[in-house]
């Protein structure tokens, strides 16, 4: 399979067996994967972000560890380290759980900084050094941390660098009211219904097929500029401190590919853009003072910066006259037809 749009149907049938209504985070989860990125979800206790971390290992077929982040945890508890075996007199390593697939930091926010930013190496160069040795880690990579907002005590807030290794940030919210009766219904009829109902759908090869077909969508020049408009206007924002950095550039635009590849379109168009600019900007950004203590909302100041660049509407699908057709509601030439695709979202966002 290297067919990412197949891929994330998959994906999302599958796990929807136990989820229920949370489409956009099994999307984010999806993206993430597809570009090599990382996903930072908050929420409530009790709306299944670490279940949610769970299905999606499982569905994905890809090895799976969970760590409990509390303020003892030490670096080498993520990372490995070396011990001594009296048997053979030598000093071997034992590799930590940041050597799976997918690695799921429950709780983020309550280890201390140390701890945390033994995960940087390993989210930035998929990589760990002990001991001055180098280890490679697995393909694909995926680092998903959870983080409570409604606790204070006991928390040690994300410092911006390791924020800002996150692609996207993904507020798992409360169900909608018939999404939580459809989930009452489901644990009633099924009242041993856990992660173990789900099935792998796909493999890792046929993950880093996907991959492939992502890193080969198309992005014109216009797009370019577009997404440079977006991060300018997050740096000149008068209510921010710091804007996007470079990094959340190259962030925005890898995840618009996988957003316009899981909908079987081979370029990205504004309104990938769009969908994604929250999740991808919005914990990047730092206030300043007064603007938060007014209450100011970071969603609401990257909102006010996609409005404020003007998307281009002209100049979206590839020069190659073999290029895939255009998708509905698109001319040829990558020009609106009778919707606009550059000044209003559509579906896809």
């Amino acid at each position: 399979m290297s067919d990412p749009a197949a891929l994330y149907e998959s994906l999302r049938d599958e796990m929807a067996t136990v989820l229920v209504g949370q489409e956009e985070l099994i999307e984010g989860l999806t993206l993430a994967t597809l570009t090599g990125g990382h996903v930072l979800l908050e929420g409530v206790p009790g709306i299944a972000k670490t279940t949610a971390a769970n299905l999606f290992a499982r569905a994905t077929g890809l090895e799976y560890a969970r760590v409990q982040m509390t303020p003892d945890l030490l670096p080498a508890d993520i990372t490995g380290t070396r011990v001594y075996r009296e048997e053979t007199g030598t000093f071997q390593l034992k590799e930590g759980p940041v050597f799976s697939n997918v690695v799921v930091a429950d709780e983020i926010n309550r280890a201390t900084p140390k701890t945390q930013s033994a995960l940087l190496e390993s989210m930035q160069e998929t990589q760990v050094t002990i001991d001055g040795e180098t280890k490679q880690l697995p393909s694909p990579f995926l680092v998903i941390a959870t983080q409570n907002p409604i606790e204070m005590e006991g928390v040690f807030a994300l410092p911006e660098a390791q924020r800002d290794r996150f692609q996207q940030k993904l507020v798992v919210d409360i169900p909608a009211r018939d999404d939580e009766r459809q989930l009452l219904d489901r644990f009633d009829d099924e009242p041993d219904l856990d992660a173990t109902a789900i099935r792998p759908v796909t493999t890792p090869s046929e993950i880093a097929a996907c991959k492939e077909t992502v890193a080969g969508v198309h992005v014109a020049p216009p797009i370019k500029e577009y997404v440079i408009d977006v991060i300018e206007e997050t740096r000149e924002h008068p209510a921010v401190k710091h804007g996007a950095s470079p990094r959340a550039s190259i962030n925005f635009l890898d995840a618009a590919k996988a957003h316009a590849a899981i909908r079987s379109r081979g370029y990205v168009i504004p309104d990938d853009l769009k969908a994604i600019g929250g999740r991808v900007l919005t914990h990047r950004l730092v206030l300043e003072t007064d603007a938060g203590l007014r209450g100011t909302d970071p969603a609401a100041v990257v909102d006010e910066a996609v409005e404020a660049a003007e998307p281009p509407t002209t100049g979206f699908l590839p020069e190659d006259p073999d290029a895939e057709p255009a998708e509905e509601g698109v001319a040829a030439d990558g020009a609106p037809a009778e919707r606009s695709v550059g000044h209003a979202r559509t579906d896809d966002a």
